[in-house]
């Protein structure tokens, strides 16, 4: 799924679950887990492992994949990425810097969130109008769980270009249920690359197998998304 989203120059690799034997960590990864629980230490494992096979189609030597400010990875020098995991899924996309300036990707599954107070606090009133919409339309889709997956990967793609936070409430989410992409208008002042200002990042998103997946990717030095020539299959985050 991830594939179709980013296509090349992006190297993607997706796992529906974790492998019986977890995949093997550095010394300097397997501190960060010691004590998490064994369910924490698949996933965390599993996506490093996804990390690591895209990392490897660009040439880069295995590596410790450790998380540096506000958990963001700290990918190896020249590359670009991200990582994202929920239950039963695990996916990683890189990129070199030369080709793409930012990846911002996230997974969520394809459940409502659970309380009507937790999409107050991660939408603002013109985005539950469209999502209240959207959910007649196309009941099939959880359409609150899109827009917060979306606002995690736009938050995903914002901070290695700018270092700081993103709040919810600065930036506007607008859907395309049809052509499956996405729109956030950033409402404080953007990051400029390559001598333009960000004033907006656009992505992509699918549905299959229960999960929800939405993707950005700014090319370099162009400030636009990375966009597939063709979805597969069906329609279609707390900070990782």
């Amino acid at each position: 799924m991830i594939a179709d989203l980013l296509p090349s120059p992006v190297e993607t690799v997706e796992v529906y679950g974790d492998p019986a034997d977890p995949a093997p960590l550095f010394p300097e990864e397997e501190r960060l887990v010691a004590d998490a629980v064994p369910e924490r230490r698949r996933e965390f494992s599993t996506v490093r492992a996804c990390a690591r096979t895209a990392l490897s189609r660009l040439g880069v030597p295995r590596t410790p994949l450790l998380p540096g400010s506000r958990g963001a990875p700290l990918w190896p020098a020249g590359v670009v990425g991200s990582m994202t995991h929920c239950e039963g899924y695990r996916a990683a996309a890189v990129a070199r810097a030369a080709d793409v300036t930012t990846i911002g990707m996230d997974a969520e599954p394809n459940r409502p969130l659970r309380e009507r107070g937790v999409l107050e606090l991660v939408t603002l009133p013109q985005e539950r109008y469209q999502i209240d919409s959207l959910s007649v339309q196309r009941p099939d889709v959880c359409w609150d769980r899109l827009v917060f997956s979306a606002k995690e990967s736009v938050y995903k793609a914002w901070y290695p270009l700018t270092g700081r936070f993103l709040d919810f409430d600065e930036a506007l989410l607008s859907i395309d249920p049809e052509g499956r992409r996405f729109t956030a208008r950033l409402l404080v002042d953007g990051p400029v690359v390559d001598g333009v200002r960000v004033t907006q990042f656009s992505g992509v998103w699918a549905a299959g197998a229960g999960v929800l997946l939405t993707a950005i990717a700014l090319r370099t030095p162009s400030v636009r998304a990375v966009r597939p020539p063709q979805l597969l299959g069906g329609v279609g985050a707390v900070r990782r």
